[in-house]
């Protein structure tokens, strides 16, 4: 899936908003989109590929305590 970024927008933001964590995807994102690693901030508007990611891409934890 293509987006957009909003001005300001980082990969790790980006990632948060899309799939809910940054844990495992963020690499995967930035693997895709080789060119994001040369900025921190991304421009109104920049497009950013966002590949499926498998569940087994996210780690399932358990919460010990409440």
């Amino acid at each position: 899936m293509k987006v957009k970024a909003l001005q300001g927008d980082t990969v790790d933001l980006l990632c948060q908003r899309y799939y809910g964590t940054t844990q495992g995807v963020t690499e995967i994102v930035l693997a895709v989109n080789k060119s994001l690693a040369d900025q921190i901030f991304m421009e109104a508007g920049q497009v950013v590929e966002l590949p499926e990611v498998s569940a087994s891409a996210t780690k399932e934890t358990v919460q010990l305590w409440s």
